[in-house]
């Protein structure tokens, strides 16, 4: 939802499309996956439909199971994929359909719209922003040889086949659906996320987020995403635990998620007054957490799935100009650390590692701020949210033509 903590993406997207002088409409849920409830406006709607600046946006009912465990999320899946459709049948006949997963049942509802809606075929892109259900597996929420799983696969193969185009966020899920034989490469698009540099932009240190939380003069690693099990948030909690001897350094974690409570537990039992929580904040706020910050980290499990992955959260601090701390490897360490040049790589889940890169840039300012400078820059060249919607634009534009 709008100014809430998550992804922005498509909400930027649809703006820019919107103010080219497109008609976008927008199918999403109703419930904020920050708190695990409707707003009061949605209640008791099936689907509600409202205009958010230009864009038209269709709110839809998701059931409440949503954060009670795997089951309930799957639960909820089900129940957004009938209100959804729903919705769907009841939008104008469109140009073009975007269906972004996960949830893999995303592709359901657009399949509805070009079926049904149809006086001459309508193109559907369907967009792949993490392997599912590979990366459920890999992180030991679903077992592959499960029936729900096979069934998971299925809706992959299938969403795959009859899209007329596959948007990828990283190289590295296009090498796995034409190593899996789920699309020829001619058929897969590359539009990755990215930043918005007007609104993640450089800005003072000492500011009101900084005086707020009482970071004084510390040096700060600010975690910013999810507190869930693929996150392995814990390895922070362990690299503060080697950096005791070090209180001028603190370790900030921003978001929400399953595991946070239990983190904070953990913390609290092991009196670790160098790493702290502070829950989700509303998107505006967040350049300014950036930039009350020294070095932005960005972790996941050791995972081979995540070798694939580009974490959202690097866009923006790059975009502030601060480096990155980057304990994930594959195409994430290869765009940060080789391309860009602005960040430094720890080993996944060693806390020897990562208490050992955190020392070295405390004591390192001038190569923060490089590392901090060639972040922009890269970003400012290669993935403003402006370019990459025009790209997508113009995707779509041709797609249609064709």
């Amino acid at each position: 939802m709008p100014g809430q903590a998550g992804g922005s993406r498509f909400n930027e997207f649809a703006r820019l499309w919107a103010e080219a002088g497109h008609e976008v409409t927008v199918i999403a849920g109703n419930l904020s996956y920050v708190t695990g409830e409707v707003p009061a406006d949605y209640q008791g709607h099936w689907t509600c439909r409202e205009v958010d600046g230009a864009v038209n946006v269709w709110r839809c009912s998701v059931p409440a199971s949503y954060g009670r465990g795997f089951p309930g999320r799957m639960w909820a899946f089900l129940g957004f994929t009938l209100s959804s459709a729903t919705a769907a049948l009841r939008v104008e006949r469109p140009d073009v359909v975007i269906a972004t997963s996960p949830p893999l049942v995303t592709a359901i509802p657009a399949w509805l719209v070009t079926r049904f809606k149809r006086r001459r075929h309508i193109p559907f892109i369907f967009e792949i922003r993490d392997l599912w259900p590979e990366s459920a597996i890999t992180t030991k929420v679903l077992s592959r040889n499960s029936l729900l799983t096979r069934m998971l696969f299925g809706l992959e193969r299938w969403a795959c086949r009859i899209a007329d185009l596959i948007n990828v966020l990283t190289p590295a899920f296009r090498d796995d659906l034409t190593k899996r034989s789920l699309a020829q490469p001619e058929k897969v698009v590359f539009v990755p996320n990215g930043a918005d540099p007007d609104f993640f932009r450089p800005g003072v240190r000492d500011n009101a987020v900084r005086r707020e939380y009482g970071w004084g003069d510390r040096f700060v690693v600010m975690y910013a995403g999810q507190h869930g099990r693929a996150n392995a948030v814990h390895q922070l909690l362990d690299a503060a635990g080697l950096l005791a001897d070090r209180p001028d350094v603190l370790i900030a974690c921003v978001g929400h998620g399953p595991e946070q409570a239990n983190l904070r537990e953990e913390a609290r039992r092991r009196n670790l007054s160098n790493i702290s929580f502070c829950g989700p904040q509303p998107k505006e706020r967040m350049p300014d957490f950036v930039n009350a910050c020294d070095v932005g980290a960005a972790v996941l499990q050791k995972n081979p799935t995540f070798l694939t992955v580009y974490p959202n959260k690097v866009f923006d601090y790059m975009s502030c100009e601060r480096p990155t701390l980057l304990a994930i490897d594959g195409v994430a360490r290869k765009l940060v650390c080789d391309e860009a040049r602005a960040g430094v790589f720890a080993e996944p889940e060693n806390a020897v590692a990562l208490a050992t890169a955190i020392r070295h840039l405390a004591d390192d300012p001038e190569g923060r701020r490089e590392m901090g400078r060639r972040g922009r820059e890269w970003i400012l060249a290669n993935a403003t949210r402006q370019m990459l919607a025009i790209r997508y634009l113009d995707i779509m534009k041709e797609l249609v033509a064709a």
